[in-house]
């Protein structure tokens, strides 16, 4: 009996280590509350976009940042993306791309759980934060053309 409620206790931290420190609530086609209660910041959030250290998104897409050449093509354009999609819908395509679309390539960057072939620097952390992800989701919601 002990040995059966031990291994029934390291199953359920099993999974609370693989689910993620908060919960996201898809309603719809979007995650409405920000993640962790952040509040964005555009100018972050633009810096995150155009930096190809970090958050590589001008490898697969375009948009209205004019001193980055050669932009990507794969993906949609960024210019207009904040009249296109609220705030709920560009966390969703962050947080979840295949949520909305399961064969997407683009890649889930708060997951942290369940991925392979992780270096190991990168083990159980996630490509952006969720600071991160709100600073995108702010500089998203900009780009009104």
């Amino acid at each position: 009996m002990r040995v059966l409620f031990a291994m029934g206790l390291m199953g359920l931290l099993a999974l609370a280590l693989a689910l993620p420190s908060h919960a996201l609530t898809v309603v719809g086609d979007g995650i409405p509350q920000a993640l962790e209660g952040r509040v964005g910041d555009a100018a972050r959030g633009r810096a995150i976009v155009t930096n190809r250290q970090l958050g590589l998104c001008l490898l697969c897409h375009s948009g209205p940042v004019p001193e980055e050449r050669f932009q990507g093509n794969l993906a949609p354009d960024l210019a207009g993306a904040g009249a296109r999609w609220n705030a709920a819908q560009l966390r969703l395509r962050l947080v979840a791309p295949q949520h909305l679309n399961p064969d997407s390539i683009m890649p889930d960057y708060h997951r942290s759980a369940g991925l392979t072939r992780v270096a190991r620097s990168w083990e159980g952390r996630p490509l952006l934060d969720a600071q991160q992800i709100e600073d995108v989701v702010a500089w998203l919601l900009t780009l009104r053309d």
